[in-house]
């Protein structure tokens, strides 16, 4: 009896054990990590507060055993779909349609991925690995695909695993804001396709571009954000504070995200009371918004700063400012990565600010590359649309990348690449 009732013992903590860990990964997915607190997870899982704390400590406990559980399962995924393709195959396609049928793993991955980029994050360290992980099974199956010629000769296997995963991410990202524009297994497959050409290839039977530029040349309009003023108004001491406050709100937005930041986290910061901050800024939406908002005008100043009179050269200066933006202002790479991807559930109050900034960013880069492709230096092979929102993933994706090992990946020369094959300059 002592036995039966230890194994029913046994059998009931389990089984709720696992309740609660599937209710943490349907809230992670459904309100985002951090706006999910352990008792919205115990309250889902039909467990006390107390109760839940006997099977995780925290919250980031939580978080591994949802993350492990997902990793373990794709990684057997990817060996099992391996092992059933022919040499020489890519997979990669495969993959990602088998990620788009399990429940909540777009979701939760799109997420993490920048959420965790910050150092301090729980899942920090096990997606810096992941990374890793990824780059080795993927590299692997590129170098298989080389030596049985679905990948042509000229290409750097190592390169294109970095840009090809960086890509994916993007994509992942994307998806979640434009699910009706960005299809993932659709843009992987007409990717993997252009891989058979050589670098920089284009149809010999291909006019040569054209001396005179079509035009005009797009400009890239910044989000609007609604409930800011058009100038910044006031006393020189007022309009100092803001700045500060603005500063430190984006510090803090992109080390702990906006949902863990509070007015009272900033206002310590900036050295002010909170009712202070709020003189300034009536409310903590608000405040996101003017973060947001300095970002774009501090991304706008830096591209205007570079004009030209073709659109291919515009697209391909675009590493330049990739390369600046890592050099003087990592933290609007930081507070983009983070808030982009906590804000995936409809929910977050910046939701609607990267739905909106995702399609003027393809719109615009689309209408550069139909320029280009009018011009002749966009071979005729090559989509618009297609390039525009592939070069908006694989920069994001890069980004993500650099921000878990800035040694490791160059931003601007895997950008500069990139362009190279698909502008190739004669």
């Amino acid at each position: 009896m002592t036995t039966v009732a230890t194994g029913s013992r046994h059998t009931r903590a389990a089984e709720t054990r696992q309740r609660i860990v599937d209710a943490a990964r349907e809230l992670f997915v459904s309100d985002g990590y951090r706006s999910t607190s352990l008792r919205d997870i115990a309250a889902a899982a039909s467990v006390s507060h107390p109760g839940l704390l006997g099977h995780f400590a925290s919250k980031d406990d939580l978080l591994a055993e949802v993350v492990a559980g997902f990793e373990g399962d794709n990684e057997k995924a990817f060996d099992l779909i391996a092992a059933a393709s022919d040499s020489g195959e890519l997979i990669f396609a495969d993959v990602a349609r088998r990620n788009a049928r399990t429940p909540g793993y777009l979701e939760l991955f799109a997420a993490l991925t920048g959420e965790a980029s910050a150092p301090d994050h729980p899942a920090h360290e096990r997606m810096r690995k992941r990374y890793a992980r990824l780059r080795a099974l993927s590299s692997d199956v590129l170098e298989d695909a080389a030596l049985h010629g679905t990948i042509e000769s000229d290409r750097h296997v190592s390169d294109e695993t970095t840009r090809h995963i960086a890509g994916w991410d993007g994509l992942q990202l994307i998806s979640q804001y434009l699910p009706d524009r960005v299809d993932v297994v659709e843009m992987l497959e007409e990717r993997e396709s252009l891989w058979v050409l050589p670098v920089g290839w284009r149809d010999p039977d291909q006019p040569s571009p054209a001396p005179d530029a079509a035009g005009p040349l797009p400009a890239l309009d910044g989000t609007a954000v609604e409930g800011l003023p058009e100038t910044d108004p006031g006393y020189a001491v007022g309009r100092r504070r803001r700045a500060q406050i603005l500063a430190d709100a984006m510090r803090l937005f992109s080390l702990a995200g906006y949902g863990d930041t509070s007015l009272r986290d900033i206002a310590e910061a900036v050295g002010v009371s909170k009712s202070t901050l709020l003189h300034h800024y009536a409310s903590k939406e608000l405040l996101l918004s003017a973060v947001l908002s300095e970002r774009d005008r501090s991304i706008q100043e830096r591209t205007n700063a570079h004009r030209a009179e073709r659109a291919a050269d515009v697209l391909r200066a675009i590493h330049e400012g990739a390369r600046v933006n890592a050099l003087d202002e990592p933290g609007l790479i930081e507070v983009y990565a983070v808030l982009s991807c906590e804000a995936v559930p409809s929910g977050h109050p910046a939701h609607d600010y990267f739905t909106e900034r995702f399609r003027r960013v393809i719109d615009h880069f689309a209408e550069l590359f139909r320029l280009a492709q009018v011009d002749g230096d966009l071979p005729d092979h090559r989509d618009p649309e297609h390039e525009a929102v592939w070069l908006l993933a694989l920069w994001d994706g890069l980004q993500y990348q650099w921000l878990y090992d800035r040694e490791a990946v160059d931003v601007a020369a895997h950008l500069r690449a990139h362009l190279e094959d698909v502008l190739p300059r004669l």
